[in-house]
């Protein structure tokens, strides 16, 4: 066995043999390798040797024939798709430019991009072209103004595109619905945001002012919503309906809301966007246009006016302009292109370049001169076509210029009249103090129906004047008698001639019939004078005898306690009673006021019972005393003048020691009838009546409904009172309202 493991065996020779070929076949590989490598090292200065534990890495560069053929064949190209080689030859849609153009515009405003906004984007850049230019010409004269306000209330500055929307930069626009100016603010709206509105001056117009309430507006809304979508919604539809559609789908997103919006303000974003679209992008489209006459913004200046009166056309004409309409479009608020005497101070704008043609004139010469002339141009009458035998038909012109003469001369038969509202008066108790009808006076002072009035307000009254007596000559000088002058015959239509009898008979029954009635007004007017005169003695009289009561029990109470404590029967009290009442009514009646004039009768006849009337509220003596109890307990059919005679009282005396009211007593009711402490003698003592203290001024309070685009806030501007109030009168848990919902406010 061990021999045999010491001889070769042939497999192991095969072996043997294979491992040599191979270290051969590396030698002969590695030989070019190596022998560059020589010729880099020999090139290199010696290497320290390596260590033992040093990894050597070595490079073998192969010759091209031992590569695999594989990697240096050539790379077929690709076959060519055909779709894809036409999609990029193809040039790119509108959708799809303007879907990149808005997505490259950095703004937190509204330019979401959908087939709406497409929509709109091919109107106002292809269809109406005529529109985008004419808003391109005024672009650069307000959107300075713009820019600036936004700016200063840090909001987008591509919210200035909403004025486009709105007016389409015409300062004076106004829509059907009563909206007006730049931002086309509706009258609620602008006088929430302090701005002025009268006859002569509407600040809705005034850019800047417009654009600083707008800026306001749009800041609160924000401040309700945080979406400029939803804000933008808002400012077209009013607050109070965006937050009623959220309320009731429990939506904040407007394309969620899209479908439950009205068309107008579905259209309102999709329009914003595409205005904003086609005036950044308006070159691509070529909007822009050479022939175009563009507005440039210039620096203004100032003119202070303090109630001269100014026209604006000549002011244009002192400033070298050959328009008289140039200033007109640096002060678009004033209605009528000028102010009149005695206006409020009022600042006028035009530009600071125009200010070397006024040279040194100073600013008194300068108002004197822009005063408004008297001999300004008039329209020309109407003159009527001139036809042969035909005479012209007489116009409202030369009717009243035929009649000027006449109305000129005739005296007035009005006077005019301020009269200041009291409170608690109504249009008809001025109507009848002045004696003309309600339907008057609210003709003359412009009131409407149902409207009330306010303490302190001025009203104006046309008060009738007395017809002028004409005096009447002493002496009438006799006519001499004329010598008889032959006349021609005329003509007479015998129809006209009873045509104008029976209306003269017709004048005459109607003014017998109008002299009538107002007589009959007169009389009735002087009745219920005369009866109110009447009552008011009589409530007056009742007063003194009231008081002069209380003073003569007083009295008698002094004397009595001053008297012996014996008892006094009741019989022996009464004539006290009787002199003291009279002497107290006696006193009253001196001091009471006189009357007037015209209500003396009623009160001497007021006057002539004071003690007969004063004498019936005192006790009645009854010919037989019977014991009279403490309690009585009350039967049918009696009543508290029963129970005074019967039991020698006073019906003053059962109801002070009852705490009775007025004199109606129920079978079954105990009745009292002696005081609960009983003194010597049994008076009728009254408690004199206190005056009532006035009232402290209550709050008054009304309601309003809510409107259409109403919020709390709008409401609490509009009557003055702050939302905290607002939501303590009508127990408000939060800032929202309902449409019709009635609100308690301040009147």
């Amino acid at each position: 066995m061990k021999a045999s493991h010491q001889l070769p065996t042939p497999r192991r020779k095969k072996r043997k043999l294979a491992r040599r070929l191979l270290a051969l076949v590396l030698t002969l590989g590695a030989l070019p390798a190596l022998a560059q490598h020589g010729r880099h090292r020999a090139a290199l200065p010696p290497a320290l040797p390596p260590s033992p534990t040093d990894t050597v890495r070595q490079v073998v560069e192969l010759p091209a024939a031992t590569i695999d053929s594989l990697a240096v064949e050539p790379l077929e190209e690709p076959a060519v798709d055909s779709a894809r080689l036409v999609w990029l030859q193809t040039p790119a849609t509108l959708s799809d430019l303007v879907g990149d153009r808005l997505g490259c515009i950095e703004t937190a405003a509204p330019h979401q991009f959908n087939a709406a906004v497409l929509a709109y984007v091919r109107l106002f850049t292809e269809r109406q072209r005529n529109y985008t230019q004419h808003v391109l010409e005024r672009e650069q004269f307000y959107f300075p103004i713009f820019e600036r306000y936004l700016a200063q209330y840090n909001l987008p500055a591509e919210l200035k595109y909403l004025s486009v929307v709105e007016s389409a930069l015409i300062p004076t626009a106004k829509s059907p619905v009563g909206a007006v100016g730049l931002w086309q603010f509706m009258p609620p709206t602008a006088s929430d945001l302090r701005l002025k509105r009268d006859e002569w001056v509407d600040e809705r117009m005034q850019p800047e002012k417009a654009t600083e309430a707008a800026c306001k507006h749009l800041r609160y809304l924000y401040g309700v919503f945080h979406d400029w979508e939803l804000v933008l919604a808002a400012y077209n539809w009013g607050a109070g309906n965006v937050q009623r559609v959220i309320r009731k789908t429990g939506k904040r997103n407007f394309w969620d809301l899209y479908s439950h919006m009205p068309a107008e303000t579905r259209n309102y974003v999709p329009t914003f966007t595409a205005i904003m679209y086609a005036m950044k992008y308006a070159p691509e489209h070529s909007l822009n246009d050479p022939s175009l006459r563009y507005q440039h913004y210039e620096p203004l200046d100032t003119l202070g006016v303090r109630g001269q009166a100014l026209d604006l056309r000549r002011l244009s004409r002192a400033l070298g302009y050959s328009d008289s309409l140039a200033m007109n479009r640096y002060n678009p608020e004033l209605r009528h292109g000028a102010l009149p005497a005695g206006y409020r101070p009022y600042v006028l704008r035009y530009p600071s370049t125009a200010r070397e043609h006024l040279g040194d004139v100073d600013r008194a010469t300068l108002l004197a001169y822009c005063q408004p002339s008297s001999d300004l141009p008039q329209p020309l009458a109407i003159l009527p076509p001139h036809l042969e035998g035909v005479a012209p038909w007489p116009t409202q012109v030369a009717l009243a210029s035929t009649h000027a003469g006449a109305e000129s001369t005739a005296a007035p038969h009005f006077r005019r009249l301020r009269y200041t509202v009291r409170r608690g008066q109504t249009l008809a108790d001025i109507a009848e103090k002045y004696e003309v009808s309600p339907a008057q006076l609210r003709k003359w002072n412009e009131l409407s129906k149902g409207q009330s009035l306010k303490p302190g307000r001025q009203l104006v009254v046309f008060v009738p004047l007395p017809a002028p007596t004409v005096p009447e000559p002493s002496v009438l000088r006799p006519i001499p008698a004329l010598a008889a002058v032959p006349h021609r015959a005329m003509a007479v239509d015998s129809a006209a001639q009873a045509l104008a009898a029976a209306n003269q008979r017709y004048a005459r029954e109607a003014q017998a019939v109008a002299a009538r009635e107002a007589a009959q007004a007169q009389a009735l007017l002087r009745a219920q004078r005369q009866q109110a005169a009447r009552i008011a003695a009589e409530q007056r009289q009742a007063i003194f005898r009231a008081a002069a009561l209380a003073k003569a029990n007083k009295a008698a109470t002094e004397a009595l306690a001053r008297t012996t404590p014996a008892p006094t029967p009741l019989g022996a009290t009464e004539p006290v009673l009787a002199d003291a009442a009279d002497a107290a009514i006696d006193s009253a009646a001196t001091v009471a006021p006189t009357p007037r004039r015209s209500r003396n009768r009623a009160v001497q006849v007021a006057a002539a019972q004071p003690r007969e009337l004063a004498r019936e509220d005192l006790p009645t003596p009854k010919p037989t005393a019977a014991p009279r109890p403490e309690i009585y307990t009350v039967r049918a059919g009696d009543n508290l003048s029963n129970l005074a005679q019967e039991w020698g009282l006073s019906v003053s005396q059962l109801k002070a020691w009852n705490s009775l009211s007025n004199g109606t007593v129920l079978a079954g009711q105990r009745l009292r009838l002696s005081p609960v402490a009983e003194s010597t003698a049994s008076l009728a003592i009254t408690k004199p009546t206190p005056h009532p203290k006035p009232d402290a001024p209550s709050l008054r309070l009304g309601t309003h409904t809510v409107q259409a685009g109403d919020t709390l806030y709008n409401i609490s501007r509009r009557f003055k009172v702050s939302v905290e109030e607002l939501r303590r009168l009508n127990h408000l848990t939060s800032d929202e309202v309902k449409l019709g919902q009635k609100l308690v406010v301040r009147s």
